[in-house]
């Protein structure tokens, strides 16, 4: 019995749905239906040599090498002890405000973000560090906890991103305009935030109460934190932006920097040296598992023709391109509810990119546009990761806080999405004047 391709790539997608679910890892879940599809269209033989070449180029890609590199310097930055001062730095500052410590925890991790580039690691840190403070200040469960998991999600925003990265290599989008695409949404999106304590803390004083004031040469002497951040962004970022580094390059020059950071700071021992690599390459591992895996489902989708069809009928639909974005925008709400946040952009962007293209987006934008949305199912309920991180730091908050918490801080998220779709430049403006 001969099946259409198209066909045949429902079926695909569907067993690749149907893995996940049963908590196959997500590289296999993507591997297993592409080789299956591939040998059923191409034959045994065909489908050998090309999965061969496929694996065989993009594992060997140069610019992969950036992973490792920003995976190692957020790590060496969290075995400096920088992540743990960043919280007191901006306590200092902002505490005596009502919901102060609330928001210094979402500056914090603003911070945190710029040297780290991972939301789950931004959460655990804060999630230690800032929610026992908040609970011994009297602060409610739910305001304190969106604030953290809220902050968590500046951590794929604000380069250095793996996410940006991922959807670069995915999509063939220059990594160094993504990364800079990232700054001012992640600004914005930390300015939105820190809007919503105050909103919260104005309606209802009692969810986040002032705590003491801080004298002026302490929190000038706290900045030195900060500075080491500061310093290493502007060189790593900076660098990049104008035309100094390549991505890769860039992502070496932070990992050694942030290794003299933690040298310096004297807290570099031969065993956190260890740690740190031996977490890079577990974290490497998995991202270039999950990449593998994304490509290889792409040569099968690519032969059913299933995504040039899609797009095609969309198309022919003739409603207006932001009508069809909001929908796609939809369609990620409603998988972040019940994926995972990584899996969404390796299995959701080959199956839209031939859509987006013939809309005529920018592909720099929709990669903002992706990993902002990928934020709010880092929170979203059910299967929202950053909740579950918190709980397992803090198992003293119940997941109804956390919860209400996360949906009131999805707010912002609404907000700047409706911002880059109504003025696209908030995300393009830097790219634009990128050496």
């Amino acid at each position: 019995m001969n099946i259409p391709v198209e066909a045949v790539g429902l079926i695909g997608l569907a067993c690749m749905f149907f893995l996940m679910f049963a908590r196959v890892p997500v590289a296999v879940a993507m591997a297993v239906p592409g080789i299956l599809g591939a040998w059923y269209l191409r034959g045994w033989q065909p489908m050998t040599t090309v999965l061969d070449t496929v694996v065989w180029t993009h594992s060997a890609h140069y610019t992969l090498s950036t992973i490792p590199m920003f995976v190692l310097m957020s790590e060496l930055i969290f075995v400096s002890g920088i992540s743990s001062e960043l919280f007191d730095v901006f306590r200092k500052w902002m505490g005596a405000l009502r919901g102060g410590l609330a928001l210094a925890t979402v500056g914090a991790s603003s911070i945190f973000a710029a040297a780290c580039g991972s939301s789950v690691a931004s959460t655990a840190t804060m999630g230690i560090v800032a929610s026992k403070e908040m609970q011994k200040a009297g602060y409610s469960d739910v305001l304190g906890s969106g604030a953290i998991v809220a902050g968590g999600t500046l951590g794929i925003l604000i380069p250095p991103s793996t996410a940006f990265i991922i959807y670069g290599m995915l999509t063939e989008e220059s990594i160094g305009r993504l990364l800079i695409a990232g700054i001012v949404p992640g600004i914005v999106l930390t300015l939105l935030y820190m809007a919503t304590v105050y909103v919260l803390v104005l309606i209802r004083p009692e969810l986040g109460p002032a705590s003491g004031r801080t004298g002026w040469a302490e929190r000038i002497v706290a900045l030195r934190s900060i500075a080491w951040v500061a310093v290493l962004f502007l060189v790593v970022i900076g660098g990049m932006y104008a035309g100094l580094f390549s991505p890769t390059e860039a992502a070496a020059v932070g990992a050694f920097g942030a290794f003299v950071i933690a040298l310096v700071r004297r807290r570099l021992t031969l065993a956190n040296l260890m740690t740190s690599l031996r977490n890079t390459v577990k974290v490497t591992a998995f991202l270039f598992a999950i990449i593998l895996g994304a490509f290889i489902l792409n040569y099968f989708l690519a032969i059913t023709r299933l995504p040039a069809e899609l797009a095609g009928f969309i198309s022919g639909l003739g409603w207006h391109p932001i009508t069809i974005m909001v929908l796609i925008l939809l369609l990620y709400l409603v998988l972040g509810a019940v994926m995972d946040a990584m899996a969404m952009i390796v299995i959701t962007i080959p199956i839209l990119l031939p859509t987006v293209k013939a809309l005529g987006f920018d592909l720099i934008w929709f990669g903002v546009i992706v990993v902002v949305t990928i934020e709010m199912a880092l929170i979203s309920p059910p299967v929202g990761m950053g909740c579950f991180v918190l709980k397992g730091v803090n198992p003293r908050l119940t997941m109804a806080s956390i919860y209400r918490g996360a949906l009131l801080f999805m707010i912002p998220i609404v907000v700047l999405l409706a911002l880059l779709l109504a003025f696209p430049d908030i995300a393009l403006w830097m790219p634009r004047l990128m050496q």
